[in-house]
């Protein structure tokens, strides 16, 4: 029987002032009103290690994700398809494609990235990977417990008649749009933990929402997920704590938010005391193997011409068009000279428990199929992985309409993609 090890890290990767946040699209970094940290474990003992990593960035597309993933495997002594990285995704982040900012650069379009700040903040996270290693601890034991979250999660698009009437923003101001009802959601976070016989060692939550209450002012923000995620590592000293955002493509807590500053901490509390009633209902359970599969994905490419190439260079090359249009034209010619790279899907099966990674921003629907097609395992899933394809809409969104499958990168592919989910997590 193998012995099972788990090492626990952390680095600060707070770009410095003036950085520009969420890829340029709004105003850059002027404060640091709460630092942004990488974190994640890696689990030993069955072949090549495994890395599991949370992010405070608002995204990693396409090279800038893979030189993530590269980079900590390295660290770790395994290969990159053995480590997922995902996003938290607060907007008071950065946000990196550096074959996009690259081609900004030779456009000489206004910067959505510091290239050597990105790579100062790989490789501190790599060596906190590898100096980790040298303080592994012994597992025997997982446990699995989730907890009700309370007026956070709504559905940001309301349909009416088969079209999107309102779209809810995560800091939603009309008051029709909040008085719709709260639509589909997921209203559970889940808490997957990893402990030595009765002693815990590290608890990785999953809860699929926008993270965001307010942004948008230079204010650099982990926003409320990431700060309930702090406030129960200082409750819980001895265990490390890790948060990943889950299929939240077209989830907000647009329904509960206004955009009042003073909501960030209502948002916060509600999302810790998820967290605090998942660590009560936790059930340990004994562990001595874990498995890791990988699906290859091919995106395919919209077909509309506004996504091509010759479309997006002719923007990119537009001085007078806005920053934001210019750099959504760079992450398409990006998105496009990646395609014949395929996108890893993967699963950490623990037996009673398994972990679904997947790419770009989900929607709340592909999560909650993932949990259909094992009702009976305890299914968390990690969205925000490698956000090349940007959103990931159901199919019959892009007849309703709505802001989602207007810039949605990839085009249509929910069948091809339940289908890969299935196979991972039936293995």
């Amino acid at each position: 029987m193998p012995t099972l090890y788990l090492a626990t890290f952390a680095c600060d990767v707070t770009p410095p002032l003036g950085h520009p946040l969420c890829g340029g699209w709004i105003a850059p970094a002027r404060a640091i009103d709460d630092p942004l940290q990488a974190r994640g474990v890696v689990l030993l003992g069955m072949g090549a290690p495994i890395v599991l990593c949370a992010v405070d960035w608002c995204g990693l597309r396409n090279e800038a994700h893979r030189a993530w993933c590269q980079a900590l495997a390295k660290a770790a002594h395994t290969t990159s398809d053995r480590v997922a990285v995902h996003c938290v995704h607060p907007h008071d982040a950065p946000f990196a494609d550096t074959h996009a900012e690259k081609l900004i650069q030779a456009a000489k379009a206004p910067t959505s990235l510091d290239l050597s700040f990105f790579s100062r903040a790989v490789a501190a996270t790599a060596k906190s990977l590898a100096d980790s290693l040298g303080a592994t601890q012994r597992f025997t034991h997982i446990g699995i417990g989730q907890g009700k979250v309370e007026q956070v999660a709504s559905n940001r698009r309301v349909v009416v008649d088969g079209k999107v009437k309102y779209t809810r923003t995560s800091a939603t101001r009309d008051p029709q749009a909040r008085a719709e009802p709260e639509g589909l959601i997921d209203p559970w976070l889940k808490t997957l933990s990893f402990w030595n016989d009765r002693q815990p060692l590290a608890a990785l939550h999953y809860y699929a929402t926008h993270p965001m209450s307010h942004y948008g002012q230079g204010r650099v923000s982990c926003d409320f997920c990431g700060l309930a995620r702090d406030r129960r590592a200082a409750e819980e000293k001895k265990v490390f704590q890790v948060y990943f955002t889950g299929c939240a493509g077209n989830i907000t807590a647009g329904k509960y938010n206004d955009g009042d500053p003073k909501n960030r901490t209502v948002l916060r509390d509600r999302i810790h005391a998820g967290m605090v009633a998942a660590w009560k209902a936790t059930e340990r359970h004994a562990l001595d193997s874990f498995h890791w599969r990988i699906e290859p994905f091919r995106f395919a490419a919209r077909r509309e011409a506004s996504f091509s190439e010759a479309e997006s260079q002719k923007l990119l090359n537009d001085a007078k068009a806005p920053t934001a249009r210019r750099n959504n034209a760079a992450f398409q010619l990006a998105w496009l000279a990646r395609l014949s790279r395929p996108i890893d899907l993967t699963c950490l099966d623990l037996g009673p428990a398994q972990v679904l990674h997947l790419p770009g921003e989900p929607f709340i629907e592909y999560q909650l199929a993932a949990q259909q097609i094992r009702k009976d395992r305890f299914v968390c899933v990690a969205g925000y992985g490698d956000d090349g394809p940007g959103y990931l809409p159901t199919d019959i969104a892009y007849q309703e309409g709505g802001y989602e499958p207007t810039v949605a990168l990839a085009a249509p592919c929910e069948k091809p993609l339940r289908q890969t989910l299935g196979k991972l997590l039936k293995g």
